[in-house]
């Protein structure tokens, strides 16, 4: 399996939905997120190098894959 960085957003995306299908991904607070994506297993990136434009774009495509799921 490809193992994920900050900057594969979708992927990261879909597999947070995966992970947590039940929480609302806009509730979810950057800090939180950070650690939700440090704890994935197939991700593998330096956790200094993440930022707010792209825990942002994690955030939108975990809401995409969560609205297209409820």
């Amino acid at each position: 399996m490809k193992k994920l960085n900050w900057l594969d957003a979708e992927d990261i995306g879909i597999s947070l939905y995966e992970a947590h299908p039940a929480i609302d991904p806009l509730s979810v607070r950057f800090t939180d997120l950070h650690k939700h994506v440090l704890a994935l297993a197939d991700f593998e990136d330096d956790p200094a190098k993440s930022n707010e434009g792209k825990l942002e774009a994690i955030q939108m495509a975990w809401y995409e894959e969560w609205k297209d799921n409820q």
